[in-house]
C-alpha cells in the first residue's frame, strides 16, 4: 500500500530542491529524492555545480528540512534502480520536473512505465507554461503578446509550505552523504575541468542575484551590449541547475529600484526570450542540428555553400582559440577559462565559425560540440536557440545585401563590433582572465 507520501525527484541537471520549494503544499508525507549523478555530459566541468548545489543544501539547509517535515534521500547514478527505490518508500505521488531536452524526455519516459501511482510534472524552468503556448513560436514579436497576456495569472510570490505530515524515513533506507567526494569516483572526461570561479547551490545563486540587483541592474539596458564591461546578470548557470528559478529572480527584479527601462530590459531577456527558446526545443525535434533551419535559410545558404571562405579553420582550431581574429580568440578563451560567454559574443562567436567552417550543417555541429564541452549553461534551450539564430536565421529574418557564405544571414564582422563597443578593452579583459589576474 502507498504511504502517502509526495516523491519529489530531480532529474539529472537539475535541482531537486527548486521542485521542493515550489511543490509541496497540501500533501501528506513528502519525501525529496536527490539524484544528480546523471549527466548527458561526461565532462568534469558540468557535474560540479548541481553537486556542490547538493551539498550546500543538503549541509546548510538540511537541518530546517524536518521542521518543514522532508526527507532526504541522495543516491548514485546508475547505482540505483528507480523501481527498488519506489518499492521502497511506497509513494503515493511522484512529482518531477518538466525539461524539453531529448535525452530528459526520454529518461524521464523510460522512469514513468516503473510506476504505478500518479507522475505529475512541474514546467520550473518557466514563468507561463511552455505547454500553454501550444505551438513553435517563430520570432520574439509572436510569443511576446501571448507571455505578456498569461503573465499576472503566473508571476506571483511562491510559498515555500511545509508538509502537513512529517515523513518516517524506513530503517532499512540507504542514502548517501551529501559531499563533493561524491566526485571522486565518478566517471567523467577531466580533460576540462571545473570553474573553481563558479560556486553551485541556491545560497550562491541567491547571493549573486542580490550582487546584479545591488551593482548591475541600474544601467542594465545598455550595459548588457558591452562584453568589456561587467554589464550583466551571469545568473545563467544558477538557472540552468535549478538554483534559482525564474520566478525569484522576475519578481526580485520587478521590485527593484532601478529605472523602468533597466528592469523591462532584463525581463525581457528572462522571460520572454528565455521562453522563447523553451519553445523552440519543445516543439522542433531538431534543435541540436542544421535541419532546424528556417526555410527562407535554408534557401539563402545553400546558393551560398560554394562560396570561397577567406579562412577555414578545423575544429580544434577553433577549440584552442588559433584563428587569425583576436576577438574571437578572446571570446573562445573566456568560454573554456571560465565556462562562460558573454552574450553578444556568443552571437559573433557562432557566425565566425559559420563563416569559416566548410558547410554550414558542419558549423552548426561544431557551435554545438563547443558550447556544450564548455559552458556552464550547456546543454540548455538558451544555448541552443542562441546557435540557431547566429547559423540558421531562427527567431530572425533576412537581411541585405548578400554577402559571400552568409548570403542573407545576419552578419556580424570585426569592424562592426568594434563600433559598437571597446573591443580591445574585452580583449585585454580575458587576457587578464588568462593570466589569472581577473
Amino acid at each position: 500500500m502507498p504511504t502517502g507520501a509526495a516523491l519529489f525527484i530531480g532529474c539529472s541537471d537539475r535541482n531537486a530542491h527548486l521542485i521542493t520549494r515550489r511543490s509541496m503544499s497540501r500533501y501528506k508525507p513528502a519525501i525529496s529524492w536527490g539524484n544528480p549523478l546523471s549527466f548527458s555530459s561526461s565532462l568534469s566541468r558540468v557535474p560540479i555545480m548541481p553537486i556542490c548545489g547538493i551539498t550546500i543544501i543538503s549541509c546548510r539547509d538540511f537541518e530546517a528540512l524536518p521542521l518543514r517535515r522532508v526527507g532526504f534521500v541522495l543516491r548514485r547514478y546508475p547505482e540505483h534502480g528507480i523501481r527498488k527505490f519506489l518499492s521502497e518508500v511506497r509513494p503515493c505521488l511522484v512529482i518531477g520536473d518538466e525539461n524539453p531536452m531529448r535525452e530528459a524526455e526520454r529518461r524521464k519516459a523510460n522512469a514513468a512505465r516503473d510506476f504505478s501511482v500518479p507522475f505529475w510534472t512541474i514546467d520550473a524552468d518557466v514563468i507561463v507554461p511552455s505547454k500553454l503556448l501550444g505551438k513553435e513560436h517563430y520570432a520574439a514579436r509572436t510569443i511576446r503578446p501571448k507571455i505578456h497576456a498569461l503573465l499576472p495569472r503566473f508571476l506571483k510570490p511562491l510559498a515555500n509550505p511545509s508538509a502537513k505530515v512529517a515523513w518516517k524515513r524506513p530503517g532499512n533506507l540507504v542514502s548517501m552523504a551529501p559531499e563533493l567526494s561524491l566526485l571522486d569516483s565518478l566517471a567523467v572526461d577531466r580533460s576540462v575541468g571545473p570553474v573553481s570561479s563558479r560556486i553551485g547551490g541556491s545560497e550562491q545563486g541567491r547571493k549573486a542575484l542580490h550582487q546584479f540587483l545591488k551593482f548591475r541592474l541600474k544601467g542594465y539596458a545598455t550595459n548588457r551590449n558591452h562584453p568589456d564591461r561587467d554589464g550583466t546578470s551571469q545568473l545563467s548557470p544558477y538557472l540552468h541547475f535549478g538554483h534559482l528559478g525564474p520566478h525569484t529572480i522576475a519578481l526580485a527584479v520587478r521590485d527593484a529600484a532601478a529605472p523602468a527601462a533597466d528592469r523591462t530590459a532584463f525581463l525581457e531577456e528572462l522571460i520572454v526570450r528565455k521562453e522563447l527558446a523553451m519553445n523552440f526545443v519543445r516543439f522542433n525535434p531538431d534543435y541540436e542540428s542544421f535541419d532546424s533551419c528556417q526555410p527562407w535559410a535554408y534557401q539563402t545558404l545553400r546558393a551560398h555553400a560554394r562560396d570561397r571562405r577567406g579562412h577555414q579553420y578545423t575544429e580544434k582550431q577553433l577549440e584552442d582559440a588559433e584563428t587569425h581574429d583576436p576577438l574571437w580568440n578572446a571570446a573562445q578563451k573566456q568560454m573554456v577559462l571560465s565556462g562562460w560567454m558573454h552574450g553578444y559574443m556568443r552571437m559573433y562567436w557562432a557566425k565566425k565559425i559559420l563563416e569559416w567552417s566548410p558547410s554550414p550543417e558542419i558549423a552548426y555541429e561544431i557551435a554545438v560540440r563547443l558550447n556544450d564541452r564548455y559552458e556552464l549553461d550547456g546543454r540548455d534551450p538558451n544555448g541552443y536557440a542562441g546557435i540557431a539564430w547566429a547559423i540558421a536565421g531562427k527567431h530572425d529574418r533576412a537581411w541585405g545585401p548578400e554577402r559571400p557564405v552568409y548570403g542573407k544571414i545576419r552578419y556580424m564582422s570585426y569592424a562592426s563590433t568594434s563600433r559598437k563597443f571597446n573591443s580591445k578593452a574585452y580583449i585585454e579583459r580575458v587576457a587578464a582572465l588568462e593570466r589569472g589576474r581577473f
